[in-house]
């Protein structure tokens, strides 16, 4: 029997699992992987095969699940539909945030509150089509259409397999995805399967405000974390040019990478923003009056066809810029010192710019591969830090270790890293897009727009076809915690690359507290337009 088909079913569905606070880390996000596992395995095809029905582990104690339905015709065709069910967190809705996780509680005390909210939520209020909530639409609205797509394979409506798979970590690490790329491949090899592709659900983003556009996706956008720590010379706050300030190095460096035009990438209409930086601190933990010893800076750079090769060589000249930058600016004011305090001179100043792979071979050449083991050893066996504090400890340790060469800029990468891939010019997923919009438009009078790079980051990113080629070796090489805690696993990941599409709900305001669904695309229209989807995909 099923029970998620109609739009009262997909809304009270969605609201039970939004009713779970999976913000990411939490307990509730282990606790709604184990209600979705608790929902599926009443369902009688569960009972007769519940070895398809299975959570896997990571190595945090958090769970991702997978339910795999066999077609009733013997094949090895199959349909990967991925999603996550962890959220952001809920500070922003401030007095609501014992609501946040209400939707409908939620909407019925925001139509109280009309009045205080934006003339764009107020217009879409009016229709009386939206629910409001963390999560509904990024991305469990996504889940729950997958869910009754599951429903639609256990009656037999599909000619091939069907393999659901929702982790958990997808909004800070994808560490639910990197831990499911081997479960894949596993599932893969025991029930002797062929991935056709994998279609995710996560909502259409809107390219800026008051985009009406209703946007699918071949592709899903990269992302690289790049790190700077910036070591200078400490100095007594009366003697200021004994030293360089990592603050003073930073600041330059900002100014040089913010919004820096040399990043912005135009593929078709799609054009990626500037970097802009996510951290930017000194590393000083007491008041006192000596300058910091170091700084941290770390940029969220977006790509979707540079080389990673390209992009590294772009941070490293803005670094060399921002070094140049730094002395000529020093000089600049120890010159104007000079012709106050005439006994004073001050010997030029040169910061240095190295990758984080430089500074380790450096520090092995001084003391040897054993000890710089030894010390990353100890340091991982006493790790309490999040892992862009942990990199940039890992950093700030080699660097103590050749302190002469200071001041100076190291670059390196931190997780998440996200690859970009893109299956725009693949036939077979064209002929999808053509299916599905042709009858969107023919069926419901909405123009689809097909876009080659899902700009809000996705899981697709660790099994679809790069669109750029070259190696990730010079990337993982300069990224401190590779084999100190995370790995980006490149073997599987190329045995698992397959064709890949997202197909999403519509929703507005992801991770705001006014962050809603609008539920007649949703779960009247989106279910059968995912359904012709998967109908096509079989086709191949």
């Amino acid at each position: 029997m099923k029970t998620w088909q109609t739009k009262e079913e997909l809304t009270n569905l969605l609201c039970s699992l939004v009713n779970y606070q999976s913000v990411t880390g939490s307990s509730a996000e282990i606790a709604l992987a184990e209600y979705m596992y608790h929902l599926l395995e009443q369902n009688q095809y569960f009972q007769t095969n519940p070895s398809y029905l299975k959570l896997h582990g990571l190595d945090d104690g958090r769970r991702l699940l997978t339910a795999f339905v066999k077609s009733k015709n013997e094949t090895d065709k199959t349909i990967i539909l991925l999603s996550h069910f962890d959220v952001v967190d809920v500070e922003d809705f401030g007095s609501l945030q014992n609501l946040a996780f209400h939707p409908k509680a939620l909407t019925k005390e925001l139509y109280k509150q009309k009045e205080r909210l934006s003339k764009a939520v107020q217009q879409d209020m009016e229709t009386g089509n939206w629910l409001f909530g963390r999560g509904t639409m990024d991305m469990k609205a996504g889940l729950t259409v997958h869910l009754s797509m599951l429903e639609k394979a256990i009656d037999g409506e599909f000619d091939g397999n069907i393999l659901l798979l929702t982790v958990p970590d997808e909004e800070v690490n994808s560490k639910g995805m990197l831990t499911a790329l081997p479960i894949l491949h596993e599932w893969k090899e025991k029930q002797k399967l062929t991935y056709l592709a994998c279609l995710n659900g996560e909502p259409m983003f809107s390219k800026y405000p008051g985009d009406e556009a209703y946007y699918v996706y071949t592709g899903s956008i990269g992302k690289i974390l790049p790190g700077f720590y910036c070591y200078g010379k400490e100095s007594h706050v009366g003697e200021p040019f004994s030293g360089v300030n990592p603050n003073l190095m930073i600041s330059f460096l900002s100014q040089q990478l913010e919004l820096d035009e040399a990043f912005i990438e135009r593929i078709g209409d799609e054009v990626t923003p500037p970097p802009v930086s996510l951290m930017q601190r000194d590393l000083k933990e007491n008041y006192s009056v000596k300058t910091p010893q170091s700084a941290i800076a770390m940029y969220n750079v977006l790509y979707m066809k540079q080389s990673l090769h390209d992009i590294n060589l772009k941070l490293l000249q803005g670094a060399m810029d921002a070094a140049q930058n730094i002395e000529h600016y020093i000089q600049e004011k120890a010159d104007h010192f000079s012709e106050i305090a005439t006994d004073f001179t001050m010997p030029p100043i040169k910061v240095n710019v190295m990758m984080y792979e430089e500074l380790y071979q450096e520090a092995v050449k001084r003391y040897g591969q054993a000890e710089i083991n030894r010390r990353q050893n100890l340091l991982v066996s006493q790790r309490t830090e999040g892992d862009r504090d942990f990199s940039t400890l890992l950093v700030q340790d080699l660097a103590s270790m050749c302190k002469d060469l200071a001041p100076m800029i190291i670059l390196f990468y931190c997780p998440p890293f996200y690859p970009a891939v893109s299956s725009g010019t693949d036939p077979y997923i064209q002929q999808v897009m053509k299916e599905i919009t042709t009858y969107t438009k023919e069926k419901y009078q909405i123009n689809l727009t097909v876009s080659e790079f899902f700009t809000g980051l996705s899981d697709l990113s660790f099994v679809g076809p790069p669109s750029t080629l070259g190696s990730l070796k010079n990337y993982t090489s300069n990224m401190p915690l590779q084999n100190n805690g995370f790995e980006i696993p490149e073997d599987v990941m190329e045995q698992l690359t397959m064709p890949v599409l997202n197909i999403g709900p519509l929703g507005k305001d992801p991770h705001q507290w006014t962050e809603r669904l609008e539920i007649t695309y949703s779960f009247e229209y989106l279910p059968k337009i995912v359904e012709r989807a998967i109908h096509r995909l079989f086709c191949n």
